[in-house]
């Protein structure tokens, strides 16, 4: 969808880890950039899995971009001449950033927000919901299932914690289709992993 110059708009792109979100943000800001438009890209500064200051995709694509600690510092730290804002990890920020995104593209700026949409235990992912329910274009992708081979829409954490974050990739997690998905919360003590209705 081609909008007018100046019209703002929310773009989230969203799915499992492994499905390649950062890759189609970047592709997204690329063509931006190509275009001539003034692009900035933000992240969490949590997420320093490969680089501090870049967006990196699992497939070794990358994009300079400015960690923050909330959301609020995306606001304070955007040119008012930026025309494409990119933010990627977008849920592992606080809730306020559904009002950040709201309030740039209020301003007329296009936002293209890439996040996870479901957590290990395949419950929404706060506060991707609220984003992709403002947003003007939702892109949900989808990944390869590590047991099956099959479209995997789903994250399977592979070590014990009971923390809904846990910053990691490739060891941590693996991609699932809903069949081959066990949602569960892995005991830190040592025991087998249970799933919430076992524990209930």
């Amino acid at each position: 969808m081609t909008l007018p110059p100046g019209t703002g708009s929310i773009e989230v792109i969203c799915g499992s880890m492994f499905s390649g979100k950062s890759e189609e943000l970047i592709r997204r800001l690329t063509r931006a950039k190509i275009a001539r438009r003034r692009v900035q890209v933000f992240k969490p500064k949590v997420d320093t899995r490969f680089s501090d200051v870049e967006v990196v995709s699992h497939g070794g694509l990358r994009l300079l971009a400015v960690a923050v600690e909330r959301s609020a510092e995306i606001l304070d730290l955007t040119d008012a001449r930026s025309e494409v804002i990119g933010v990627d990890e977008a849920q592992f920020f606080d809730t306020g950033i559904v009002d950040v995104v709201n309030r740039l593209a209020d301003l007329g700026k296009r936002v293209v927000v890439a996040g996870l949409d479901q957590d290990y235990l395949g419950r929404p992912f706060d506060p991707m919901p609220a984003l992709m329910a403002a947003a003007e274009e939702v892109t949900k992708t989808r990944a390869i299932c590590m047991r099956c081979g099959a479209a995997a829409s789903r994250t399977q954490r592979l070590v014990a914690s009971d923390e809904r974050v846990v910053v990691g990739a490739t060891g941590l997690y693996e991609a699932r289709c809903r069949r081959c998905f066990e949602p569960r919360i892995a005991s830190v003590d040592g025991n087998l992993p249970f799933t919430e209705s076992s524990s209930s």
